[in-house]
């Protein structure tokens, strides 16, 4: 595991810095607590922030992405399946669309945020209340809201850098395993002793959180905080599946086929990334990139490095060494 000599440092910054070094590049620490570094090899300079926020990419990319609306217009546009759904500006704007969406999967989720922060997921929708809640929580962080179609399958995270994809990670819910004996509340506790997992993102993985996000979703499986699950039970404490809300990273990247890259390469070079976080939901990794089999819920301007060095279950792929190619330092491990 690799150790994060700097606590002030998330550990993609972290590792970037080390891989520079390692390379002779002169490291300049700007501003810690913005992770904002200068990379200096001879007369060649370049300025990083967050380990991903680099001169490669474009000032309106990031923009873009951001932007889940903007997004998804341009990736239909090229022809690559996205969500179907709508856009709201108001509370009663939403709820006048309830009776379309009525015994539908759906996702309700702000335009503009990050991290799976106001993102409510409802299966065969029947409650009003629980759809208002969910629209009232989404527009905390947002004044417009995405109201879409929930996509089934395993999301998955492709990391595109450059032309190519570096790494790709199926993301799994925060959960844990029963063994009969430990309460929920317990088994967190355990696996939270992991060395792994932290706070902040100065570690390969987030720890679990018991809060009322967690409660409530066990709620809906009938279950407390103070259950005991059966061994070998996996019990999911959240819906949605992000690193930085205690789930857990699964290396892909071999299983997954060219054409599914093909479409994450694709979908950053239509939205002008060459940095780029690409959440992909396939249905089925055996079968052909067809419409009906995949679809991109969301592009990141600002995707994570450690995830994909330190997976929870998989090897390193060293993407550190692939921003430092793009950047122009050499050919390193990265291809």
């Amino acid at each position: 595991m690799f150790k994060n000599k700097d606590s002030r440092l998330e550990l993609s910054t972290a590792m970037l810095i080390d891989a520079a070094r390692q390379r002779g590049i002169e490291v300049e620490i700007l501003d810690a607590d913005d992770n904002f570094i200068r990379l200096k090899k001879d007369d060649h300079i370049e300025y990083v922030k967050q380990a991903t926020r680099t001169s490669a990419d474009t000032y309106i990319a990031p923009l873009i992405m951001e932007n889940k609306a903007v997004t998804k217009l341009i990736l239909r546009e090229n022809d690559i399946s996205v969500p179907a759904g709508i856009m709201v500006k108001s509370v009663d704007e939403a709820v006048e669309k309830f009776a379309a969406f009525r015994g539908r999967d759906i996702v309700i989720k702000p335009k503009s945020s990050n991290f799976g922060i106001g993102i409510v997921i409802l299966k065969k929708l029947q409650s009003a209340t629980d759809y208002r809640d969910a629209v009232e929580q989404a527009f905390r962080h947002d004044v417009s809201v995405l109201i879409e179609t929930f996509v089934p399958g395993r999301e998955f995270r492709f990391l595109v850098i450059g032309d190519a994809v570096a790494g790709i990670l199926h993301r799994v819910p925060a959960n844990v395993v029963g063994d009969g004996v430990h309460t929920i509340e317990a088994l967190v506790a355990i696996k939270n002793q992991d060395p792994l997992r932290g706070k902040g993102y100065v570690t390969p993985l987030e720890k679990i959180r018991l809060e009322q996000t967690e409660i409530s979703f066990l709620q809906e499986q009938h279950k407390t905080i103070l259950t005991i699950p059966q061994k070998g039970e996996t019990v999911y404490l959240r819906e949605n599946s992000n690193i930085s809300t205690g789930g857990d990273s699964i290396d892909f990247t071999d299983a997954i086929g060219a054409d599914y890259k093909a479409i994450a390469v694709a979908a950053a070079k239509a939205v002008g990334a060459r940095i780029c976080g690409a959440d992909m939901i396939i249905q089925d990794i055996k079968k052909p990139a067809d419409r009906d089999n995949y679809g991109i819920i969301e592009l990141n301007f600002n995707p994570a490095l450690h995830i994909h060095n330190y997976p929870y279950q998989g090897e390193n792929r060293h993407v550190d060494d692939m921003i430092l190619n793009l950047l122009g330092y050499g050919n390193g491990r990265g291809k």
